[in-house]
């Protein structure tokens, strides 16, 4: 997938813990942990709106794009 999640970067530039950011958005630890790892295959715009307030940044700040032809690829012919 060509979108990375950094949101780490961004967590260790404003020296806020994860566990302090999940509570202060309503999410889960493990749900948090999930996002930050890329595990994930979406996120709420609500969630992100909340992340970017708290952070004081904006989505490009927690996100990369790598641009990877092969997504234009569905598998349908």
């Amino acid at each position: 997938m060509p979108i990375r999640v950094t949101l780490d970067v961004m967590l260790a530039k404003r020296k806020v813990r994860a566990k302090d950011l999940a509570a202060r958005i309503g999410l889960s630890e493990t749900q948090l942990s999930l996002l930050r790892t890329g595990k994930v295959k979406g996120m709420r715009f609500e969630t992100l709106s909340k992340i970017c307030l708290i952070l004081e940044c904006r989505p490009a700040d927690i996100m990369e794009y790598d641009p990877d032809d092969n997504d234009l690829n569905t598998g349908e012919d």
